[in-house]
């Protein structure tokens, strides 16, 4: 099918929630119904962004039993067994899974299983960064990563830096292709709505932004401190997007430092660029990031990102461009950065326009092309 014009019919397995890796896998399969392939989301429950009725896209609900022999339920199996029945009935060219665990070994399973039925179906796994960072790391995952990457048909990472790590904490040998996150590029800078901005800021305020799921390896404590220091000199307000297990420790922080007034928890928000759209810098203090999907998502609504300079952020965010990268736990230098920014608004205007200029490059429609190219060069003539 290298050469085929027709329709490409794709199964795309994911996690359905708020995760990276699932936002990245049902926007893509949203842009490939787009030009006219046939998706099939597989997995066990309706992706958050999969949210209307559309062309060409179909959900299978992976069901586990809750039979009472087992103290956890069987996903792997059950999704492998879905992913049987929906490339037999739906006669799917290709599976494409989205993080390692447990996909790309319930796709291994599956493969093997419609062998014995005279079926070939190749499957390529994308690597998004905590199943090869985090979790990939335990040893007693490993043996199985290995073998799934090594068994998939081709296997893709998100960035440079996380194809690097996959090839030193793993035992394989097999190519890796770097085909980065994307989102979709405005041609030109948003209007700020200034009557939804005027409800968090004054005017004169520059107004801050983080969005993550809050979790240790975001160092969420970070932003605040980095706020605090901005705030002495420049009074500012700061929007923290999402949630997750440090939120107590900054509320704690937050009264300690009494910027309560000056900071407000927007909880989990579905349309983050509603967030972005008022914002004027971005704030990503993680202690690794395998790409930095949320820094990208700033850069294309114009928002100059203040970040750390590790794994794969320094791929997406260009120092003095698009804004600054400094060392994990910095405070000091992300804050002095910041506050360079916001100098007069003729340098906050550079880096709006840098930024825009940065994310044009991560659009979604030269990224998808390269995935369209890897399932043919995989799909059976």
């Amino acid at each position: 099918m290298a050469n085929c014009n027709c329709k490409i019919r794709i199964g795309i397995v994911l996690y359905p929630t708020f995760g990276g890796s699932g936002v990245v896998a049902t926007e893509l399969g949203k842009y490939l119904a787009d030009k006219g392939h046939e998706v099939h989301f597989i997995t066990y429950s309706q992706p958050v962004r999969l949210a209307h009725f559309t062309k060409n896209i179909f959900y299978h609900e992976v069901a586990v039993s809750n039979y009472p022999l087992f103290d956890y339920e069987p996903y792997e199996t059950v999704l492998a067994s879905k992913i049987v029945d929906v490339v037999q009935h739906e006669k799917l060219n290709i599976l494409h899974v989205h993080y390692a665990i447990p996909h790309a070994s319930a796709a291994y399973m599956a493969k093997q299983i419609l062998a014995t039925k005279g079926i070939a179906i190749p499957f390529v796994t994308t690597l998004h960064g905590t199943d090869i960072t985090l979790v990939g790391r335990d040893s007693s995952f490993e043996p199985v990563i290995s073998f799934c990457i090594n068994q998939s048909d081709a296997v893709t990472a998100v960035s440079e830096s996380l194809k690097q790590d996959t090839y030193r904490h793993f035992h394989t040998e097999r190519e890796i292709h770097v085909i980065p996150n994307f989102i979709h590029a405005p041609d030109s800078l948003p209007q700020i709505d200034m009557s939804m901005r005027r409800r968090y800021a004054e005017d004169h305020e520059p107004v801050f932004c983080h969005i993550s799921n809050f979790r240790k390896v975001k160092r969420v404590k970070d932003v605040l401190k980095v706020f605090y220091d901005v705030n002495k000199v420049k009074p500012s307000k700061l929007l923290l997007v999402g949630d997750g297990p440090d939120r107590h420790k900054i509320e704690e922080l937050c009264r300690e430092y009494q910027l309560c007034d000056r900071v407000t928890f927007v909880g989990k928000v579905r349309e983050t660029n509603d967030v972005l759209a008022i914002s004027d810098i971005f704030v990503l203090t993680s202690e690794t990031e395998s790409f930095g999907l949320a820094a990208l998502e700033a850069l294309a609504m114009g928002v100059p990102v203040i970040s750390t300079n590790t794994g794969g952020i320094p791929e997406v965010n260009q120092h003095g461009v698009s804004g600054y990268l400094s060392d994990v736990g910095d405070v000091k230098d992300m804050a002095k950065n910041a506050l360079s920014i916001l100098e007069d608004e003729a340098v906050l205007q550079r880096f709006r326009h840098g930024a825009l200029n940065v994310a044009k490059k991560f659009d979604i429609a030269s990224v998808v092309c390269k995935y369209e190219q890897l399932y043919l060069s995989l799909i059976p003539d």
